[in-house]
């Protein structure tokens, strides 16, 4: 019986210690520690690597402090769009969503497409039509809306000579404290979690709110499957953050399997040459984290920090923001 093992990641980018105050540092650190804890308990009890990390992305998209779900960033029209993914290590079975509105947990209506339709990729108000056939609870817009990633796109906007939309209708007049500590680590960020169950299967998944003041329907790396999720258990599971269109180029969470599978490279060397070589080379910024069938685990990332945290069978919990934390 394999070891569990699990990694989570709160997005990478301009992330320093002197940009951050103690209670923001305290807020995250705990954050990622909950997070892991959620799911590892899942994957203790026995349960699925998939069940894992769906508990911990339904997690991270309730946070405000994290670009997904509930914290994601506005679309330059004030709009929320988000974007995630998931894939099974076990048979390659992948389910993707891109720019819902609606549906409160995208990692949940990734799944749901894995699972319940024949499709791997769904979009726009399809995307929210089929989640809501299925059963995923739905919200009105006004339940993403954050008044610090408001702010941040109306600065963003005046900084490219760009109108700022009205502001939405509904949102709460009451300010979130929670959301107040949320850094703005580049006006991008994901979330992702890797994991290993104890029947041996690796499974990955990604969520996004994308980029600050994005246009054109654009779409990141994060729904796209070989790009900033993969999953196989012939090599490993990969979730990236970072600036999507190098990732998508590169095929970052694809390339990394690759070379454990067909290279016989390790876990971390894998990650370390596409992040830190392939992706700086390119001019991309960003990171990843990583799983092995056998237990190994890894993370790697080219910005100066990176909200992470790792558990396994067996070790303590790690948790990490900047470069020089373990």
């Amino acid at each position: 019986m394999a070891r569990w093992a699990l990694v989570a990641h709160g997005g990478a980018g301009v992330i320093e210690r002197d940009q951050l105050r103690p209670e923001q540092d305290k807020a995250y650190r705990e954050a990622m520690g909950r997070v892991a804890e959620a799911a590892a308990a899942v994957l203790k009890a026995g349960g699925a690597a998939l069940d894992a990390i769906e508990t911990a992305i339904q997690s991270l998209e309730d946070d405000p402090l994290f670009n997904a779900g509930r914290g994601a960033v506005f679309t330059a029209q004030g709009d929320i769009e988000l974007d995630a993914s998931i894939m099974d290590g076990s048979n390659l079975a992948a389910g993707a969503v891109a720019g819902v509105r609606r549906t409160r947990h995208p990692i949940s209506a990734a799944r749901a497409v894995m699972e319940q339709s024949p499709h791997v990729f769904l979009g726009g108000e399809g995307a929210d039509a089929f989640a809501r056939s299925c059963g995923l609870e739905q919200v009105d817009p006004s339940f993403f809306f954050i008044e610090r990633r408001w702010k941040a796109l109306a600065r963003e906007l005046q900084r490219q000579g760009l109108p700022i939309p009205p502001r939405p209708a509904g949102p709460p007049a009451a300010l979130d404290t929670r959301a107040a500590l949320a850094h703005d680590e580049g006006k991008r960020g994901t979330v992702g979690v890797v994991a290993l169950d104890s029947d041996g299967t690796v499974a990955a998944g990604t969520s996004t709110g994308g980029v600050t003041a994005k246009r054109w329907g654009r779409v990141g790396d994060s729904p796209i499957i070989g790009a900033g999720t993969y999953a196989t258990n012939a090599a490993g599971a990969v979730s990236c953050t970072g600036a999507g269109e190098y990732f998508i180029r590169l095929s970052v969470a694809r390339t990394i399997c690759a070379l454990v599978e067909m290279k016989g490279l390790s876990l971390q060397a894998a990650a370390d040459q596409v992040v830190q070589r392939d992706l700086t080379r390119l001019g991309g910024e960003g990171g990843v984290i990583a799983v092995a069938p056998d237990g190994q685990m890894a993370w790697s990332f080219n910005t100066s920090g990176m909200y992470r945290a790792r558990i396994a069978e067996g070790e303590a919990m790690v948790v990490g923001i900047y470069k020089d934390d373990p």
